[in-house]
């Protein structure tokens, strides 16, 4: 219902912003990714059977001239000694002799490192009007999918994007949205419903710059996490691309195509192509895939620098979810990506999938050339010699060891601070979206990287790593087996429910009146539901987001989550390193001692009147009325509000 709901709110907001009822359905018939914020459509399965040199057909060239058409094709990709070619541009002389291709990698290359809005570095914007701007927020293929179709739309290109859908392939290019039959069932008729400035204005920015305000108001989704605060308040991707492009139909265009297009469209072998790892260029794409449909992680290919000996230094940007600037990444880091498993290499996913066949590694875009009047997304005649099939999962894999000789050895602290930052992300994207799986499990696999790491550079022990290294939410958000879990369907959790679940993790950390330190509980399903944490959530009066099975969830007859088997230390043995938050004990020094302060039995069951870290009551009278109440007591320990709860809620003798 609530996936519904959003879908919902999702399509009213584009009517709204459209105010056109040729947006008032349901388009695709697809649905929204409550984590990643993308109602994704899905990819031809067969491209990456049929992977080719020469590309499957999309549609006809007629679609240039037709009234969905976005912006107008004078040149192509191959062009060298064109007019148009031959003109200086925004990081290339006069007379270059470059290909479009080659001028796009020159173009990203050369783009200055700034600093972000938050604490890292991003790069400038550069335009052909002259004007220079923060790089904007974005997903993480978003930021690959944005440059392209800018570049593409500035110079005039040909460009477009093939996604499926159960009736068959859209195309998402500058003749629009069609199939092969003609416009999209409603999309938009970009070039009778927008203006293009481009010729009227003369394309320098100044201070006559035109401006659509139905496009200036627009976001990508009801999340709004695409805000440019840099432009000014309430200000998101509709008003970034009212700045940068005199063609107003490209932003209507590129609010479509980033709504509905990520990393698995290019991942598909329709869009890009696998690239030989030495030829890496500024330009080119970086996928990590840990899955062969949905979501991925994508990096831009910033910079590639040539060193001594054969040897390459490359750097990486990209954004992410909830949205931001895309991140520079230094070269350590950035050789990390290039050399993971989930990057097209060797071995076996959760899945039992090889990663090889995933489509993650370095990847290029395929430019789009006619063939007896249809449009082919192709190898460039350049690049042929740099192909690698979809199904040449050896040689794929081959990719990674490659890059970890030619990419330079890293210093033991670099690879450090790496794992580091790389386990922050996660925690990051766990304090927004709570009941993410994905996170867990990708956090718990650095810390494995980190401790073998350690072991070897630092001769550091498991404790002693996660003594320096854990956290307490950690704990809290322990990893959980992923088909045997209903959280990991869940992807509508928020970051007020994150504060929420902390809340109560903390308050049942120690006991409240001995101060014994108890394994925190864990986040997860137990009994069916959430309930001790809804009931914390009323307390504190914020709205708890029912279960929903937010993707496909095969799991979902199951009534409590299955934790992982952990490998690191246990938390009350390290409690005084990771806790950072001070426990609430309730203080009994101007109360005379009692005899009824409840027991404190370690390693036993508990009588249902006495504390133990042991869960449960052995069946005790007022078991099932506690548990009912509060799972945590019998999933995890019997705390001292048990006791409380068994003697004055549900009938207990402990007197």
């Amino acid at each position: 219902m609530l996936k519904s709901a959003v879908l919902l709110m999702l399509l009213l907001l584009l009517m709204s912003c459209e105010n056109q009822s040729e947006d008032s359905e349901n388009l695709f018939d697809t649905t929204l990714d409550l984590e990643y914020g993308k109602p994704l459509l899905d990819t031809d399965e067969q491209s990456w059977k049929d992977d080719s040199l020469n590309g499957a057909g999309g549609p006809s060239v007629h679609a240039d001239s037709s009234d969905t058409a976005v912006w107008e094709v004078y040149n192509q990709w191959s062009d060298r000694d064109t007019p148009a070619a031959r003109k200086a541009g925004m990081a290339w002389p006069a007379n270059s002799s470059m290909t479009w291709d080659e001028k796009y990698a020159v173009w990203v290359q050369s783009m200055e490192r700034q600093s972000g809005e938050t604490s890292y570095d991003t790069f400038q914007l550069m335009t052909p009007h002259g004007k220079l701007l923060p790089a904007p927020s974005l997903e993480c293929a978003e930021v690959g999918i944005f440059m392209r179709a800018a570049f593409a739309s500035w110079y005039n290109l040909p460009f477009y994007m093939s996604a499926w859908t159960p009736q068959g392939s859209v195309y998402f290019g500058h003749f629009g949205v069609r199939t092969k039959n003609g416009k999209y069932k409603s999309m938009p008729k970009f070039k009778t419903k927008y203006q293009d400035y481009t010729v009227s204005h003369g394309g320098q920015a100044g201070s006559n710059w035109p401006s659509d305000s139905s496009l200036r108001k627009r976001f990508l989704t009801v999340q709004k996490d695409d805000k440019n605060t840099f432009l000014g308040a309430n200000l998101y991707s509709g008003a970034y691309f009212d700045e940068i492009f005199l063609n107003k139909r490209t932003g209507h265009f590129l609010m479509v195509l980033l709504t509905y297009v990520g990393s698995i469209h290019l991942a598909s072998p329709e869009n890009t192509f696998n690239l030989v790892a030495p030829e890496i260029g500024a330009g080119d794409l970086l996928l990590l895939r840990w899955q062969k449909k949905g979501i991925g992680h994508t990096y831009v290919i910033k910079s590639v620098k040539s060193l001594p000996g054969g040897q390459l230094e490359g750097e990486l940007v990209s954004g992410s979810m909830p949205r931001r600037q895309p991140k520079w990444e230094n070269a350590a880091k950035s050789k990390y990506s290039f050399t993971k498993s989930t990057a097209g290499g060797p071995g076996l996913s959760q899945d039992n999938y090889a990663y090889a066949a995933l489509g993650g590694g370095v990847k290029r875009w395929r430019t789009p050339v006619v063939k007896d009047g249809v449009y082919y997304n192709v190898v460039p005649a350049n690049d042929q010699e740099k192909f690698i099939s979809a199904g040449n999962h050896l040689k794929l894999s081959q990719r990674v060891q490659v890059f970890e000789e030619i990419l330079g050895s890293l210093p033991p602290e670099a690879v450090t601070a790496t794992l580091v930052e790389l386990i922050d992300g996660y925690r990051e994207h766990l304090r927004q979206y709570p009941a993410s799986c994905s996170a867990r499990i990708h956090r718990e696999e650095s810390f494995l990287e980190l401790y073998n790491h350690l072991a070897e550079h630092g001769s550091l022990s498991r404790a002693d790593v996660d003594r320096k290294y854990r956290v307490f939410e950690d704990y809290v958000f322990a990893e959980l087996v992923y088909d045997e879990s209903r959280t990991c369907c869940w992807n509508s959790t928020t970051a007020d429910m994150y504060q929420v679940i902390m809340g109560y993790a903390q308050s049942h950390t120690y006991d409240a009146t001995s101060g014994i330190c108890q394994t925190p509980p864990v986040f997860k399903m137990t009994n069916g539901g959430y309930q001790s944490f809804a009931d914390h959530a009323a307390q504190m009066g914020i709205n708890w987001v029912s279960w929903s099975a937010d993707e496909s969830c095969p799991q979902s007859s199951a009534s409590n989550d299955a934790e992982a088997e952990h490998g690191w230390t246990d938390f009350c043995e390290i409690h005084e390193d990771v806790v950072d938050f001070q426990p609430e004990i309730v203080s009994t020094e101007s109360e005379p001692e009692s005899d009824d302060e409840p027991e404190v039995a370690l390693g036993t069951t508990s009588d249902g009147c006495s504390v133990s870290e042991v869960a449960g009551c052995n069946g005790c009278s007022c078991e099932a009325c506690v548990c009912a109440a509060d799972d945590y007591c019998c999933g995890t320990a019997w705390d001292s509000l048990c006791v409380t709860a068994c003697t004055n809620d549900c009938g207990g003798n402990c007197q």
